[in-house]
């Protein structure tokens, strides 16, 4: 893809990069002083770093490769890929954002475990821990393998080469800085993510012209549909709206930037501003991967390649480096999170309910030796696993179909029966455990099953035990 002279140049850059993501996780090492610090950032982050890490943890690797190469090959109807985790997150917003903020201020929260066991006892906390491991251990090792893709596919390393760089880098940055650093670096890379797009749009849409030669040419190449925003099928918007959107409802890493911000109004303004500005990055994203088809008249045997053919075809080495760089970025700012949240889990789930009255030094040595061993099983996941991404779609089915609506319904009504609540996630979760397991019969994504039964079970426990227990306030 690259001659040598360029991976030469491209190989200084990027590892520039590294060592000043690295450096700058050693400076939030000396700042990070309690657990609180590490794992929702002190509960104090302000208003524009919280912005720009929602993006950041909104456009990840997989929505600026996968959504761009979706575009490439079905067209501007993909433009509902991130429009399913908007409007999902515009009812979080409206609905839940306070009531999570308050019920985590008011018992210092960092895991939706946390709240669970609140709600429905401590026995709940093992089925909340089970969702988000799997499902959180097995994005980081997606990263992991996400990040080692675009070493081989730039620099020629090996597969191997790459995750063990990968694990190290992703590790050390964050076992040195925990969320407070992730969030702050996110300002960073969730800014150069985000102008490298909106900056990528422009310099292709003049490349080609004016939205009618866009026009011209699709109905020349006979791409006329690629162009018409309701190019997708219902049935394929069911499915990202009941696992990306729905996802988006109980994600840990999102709940503990929720907690992490210094106030409600200062999340509250930061969910508004970097929801809008990740919709508007995905839609760009999406509309770059059609006009490379339609407009740039890219030929490619693997749509997962339009990205870097897009950067080649328009920009000059400086910028493609540049390019090269951003979309590190927006891997590693995605990836930071989701290895802080499921650390949060083994350090706050696992790791402190088991020990007796310990100090502030003590939870901060554990939430980094949490990083390590985190780090550990998603580094086994990403090179022994040889289908990871079966294990993301169960892990997130798990999340859906076990959390989704006892969360929701406890967030909502204070006197939900922890019964109903407890036999809603087992239930939810074994279902789409075992539906996939099953090798998804029918066709079905597991949380078309686990999720409607964790509804059923929900309203029947409740029905047979409503008024059984006092309101618990969540707000």
């Amino acid at each position: 893809m690259f001659d040598a002279d360029e991976r030469w140049i491209l190989g200084i850059v990027v590892a520039c990069c590294f060592l000043l993501l690295i450096g700058y996780a050693a400076h939030f090492y000396r700042l990070t002083k309690t657990y609180a610090d590490y794992n929702v950032a002190g509960r104090s982050a302000s208003l524009f770093p919280m912005i720009l890490t929602i993006v950041g943890t909104a456009i990840g690797g997989s929505v600026l490769l996968g959504a761009m190469s979706q575009g490439y090959v079905s067209g501007l109807g993909q433009i509902w890929l991130p429009g399913s985790f908007t409007v999902t997150s515009i009812l979080l917003a409206v609905f839940f954002l306070r009531r999570i903020r308050e019920v985590g201020d008011a018992h210092d929260m960092v895991s939706i475990a946390d709240f669970t066991a609140l709600r429905f006892g401590s026995a709940a906390r093992l089925p909340t821990i089970i969702s988000i491991l799997c499902a959180y251990c097995a994005i980081t090792g997606m990263q992991f393998v996400a990040i080692a893709t675009i070493l081989h596919l730039v620099f020629g390393l090996s597969t191997t080469a790459g995750i063990l760089i990968a694990w190290v880098l992703l590790t050390l940055k964050t076992y040195l800085g925990g969320l407070k650093a992730v969030i702050w670096s996110d300002a960073i890379l969730g800014t150069l993510q985000t102008v490298a797009v909106l900056v990528l749009l422009i310099v292709v849409y003049l490349r080609i012209g004016s939205w009618g030669e866009i026009e011209r040419l699709a109905a020349a190449n006979g791409h006329t549909g690629m162009l018409h925003l309701g190019g997708i099928s219902a049935q394929e918007l069911v499915v990202l709206f009941l696992t990306i959107g729905a996802y988006q409802f109980v994600r840990q890493d999102l709940w503990q930037r929720i907690w992490a911000a210094k106030s409600l109004a200062t999340i509250r303004c930061a969910y508004w501003i970097g929801l809008s500005v990740a919709f508007l990055t995905g839609a760009a994203v999406v509309v770059l991967g059609t006009l490379g088809a339609v407009g740039l008249d890219l030929d490619l045997a693997d749509p997962s390649l339009v990205y870097y053919a897009i950067i080649q075809a328009v920009l000059p080495l400086p910028l493609v480096a540049l390019m090269i760089v951003a979309l590190l970025s927006t891997v590693i700012s995605c990836a930071d999170s989701f290895f802080i949240a499921g650390a949060s889990s083994i350090a706050n789930d696992i790791i402190k309910p088991r020990l007796k009255d310990p100090d502030e030094r003590a939870l901060l040595r554990y939430s980094r030796l949490s990083v390590v061993l985190m780090s550990l099983i998603a580094l086994a996941l990403a090179l022994y696993l040889p289908n990871l991404v079966q294990m993301w779609i169960l892990g997130s089915a798990m999340l859906v179909s076990g959390l989704l609506a006892p969360v929701l319904a406890a967030l909502l009504w204070p006197r939900l029966p922890p019964l109903a609540g407890l036999a809603s996630m087992w239930i939810g979760l074994v279902t789409a455990l075992g539906w996939q397991v099953a090798g998804q019969p029918l066709g079905w994504h597991p949380v078309f099953v686990g999720l409607p039964v964790s509804i059923v079970v929900l309203a029947a426990g409740a029905l047979l035990g409503r008024d059984a227990r006092p309101a618990v306030s969540v707000s």
